[in-house]
């Protein structure tokens, strides 16, 4: 059982997101002092009458760009909450910027949101910009001082709902591969788990690979869909020449495009379907699986219903 423990500053990047916002929402509930660092106040977490959430400070900067901001942002703080960047060409530099202006503020813990697999050959793009970003906090955290964690986290359950066509159809090059997402809810406990923890050096220097309790293919995924909706939602497997084709008319600059596809062809290699049990170590209870997400959160895929 985990004992929590208030001590400390918290400052909580990424805060008007989906996974910052039900952070700064947990820690509140537990008495933690938080800095809610975000682009526009009117947009942090509130609670439902419109108040701040109590023992919160709010921070502003223009992105992680803004190294000035940002370690204006994290003075005074013990732990910050890092999570990844927007896909971006920048994407690591971004990272490792906001890494090094945590440290010229002064923080002593970092605990940063990766992704599953990541490593400099991953066959998902992006997850070789997360191993990259791990590699500077090594370095970073050797040469400091500074306490790490890193959360790999998968796809998550909400991802796969945007997958859906507006034909009803999921398409792309993940043949009969495997996804074990996770939800953002189950992610944000985790990271409450690790910061709250009373015996925090525990988690010093730790890997944790945050996933669902379990893995389905991508035509599992759309009956899951299309049970929960009453829509009617199929998977068409491409190839990847088919895939990098019916995408070319996006608009999208190549990096953006090679990362959506390399997202269904990780899953083809099979680097997204190992099923973890740290959400259930470090939580105390099992993940979430797609069926239970989409029932308890049906706000969440309002855009399956139409």
């Amino acid at each position: 059982m985990v004992r929590w423990s208030a001590d400390g500053l918290v400052a909580v990047t990424g805060a008007s997101g989906r996974l910052g916002s039900r952070l700064a929402f947990r820690l509140a509930a537990e008495g933690a002092r938080q800095r809610l660092v975000v682009r526009d106040p009117a947009q942090a977490p509130r609670l439902a009458d419109g108040r701040r959430l109590p023992e919160c400070e709010i921070a502003v900067a223009d992105g992680y760009a803004d190294a000035d901001a940002m370690r204006a942002a994290f003075h005074g703080v013990r732990t910050v909450f890092l999570v990844s960047a927007r896909e971006s060409a920048d994407r690591v530099a971004l990272h490792t910027a906001t890494i090094d202006a945590a440290v010229a503020a002064g923080v002593e813990r970092l605990v940063y949101t990766s992704f599953v697999g990541a490593a400099p050959d991953a066959t998902f793009t992006f997850a070789r910009d997360h191993w990259h970003t791990e590699q500077h906090l090594a370095a970073v955290a050797e040469r400091s001082g500074l306490r790490t964690t890193v959360l790999r986290d998968n796809l998550y359950h909400h991802a796969l709902t945007m997958f859906v066509g507006d034909d009803g159809v999921i398409r792309g090059p993940a043949g009969d591969g495997r996804v074990a997402s996770v939800s953002h809810d189950d992610v944000a406990d985790v990271a409450t788990a690790v910061i709250l923890d009373e015996r925090p050096r525990r988690h010093d220097g730790a890997t944790y690979e945050v996933t669902g309790p379990q893995a389905l293919t991508l035509a599992e995924v759309a009956a899951t869909l299309a049970e929960a909706s009453g829509r009617d939602v199929t998977y068409h497997a491409e190839s990847e020449q088919e895939a990098y084709e019916s995408r070319a008319g996006y608009g999208a600059e190549p990096f953006e495009v090679a990362g959506w596809v390399t997202s269904y062809t990780a899953i083809a290699a099979g680097e997204l379907a190992h099923v973890s049990d740290d959400v259930s170590r470090l939580v105390g209870r099992p993940a979430r699986s797609l069926a239970q997400w989409l029932d308890d959160y049906p706000a969440e895929w309002a855009n399956l219903r139409r």
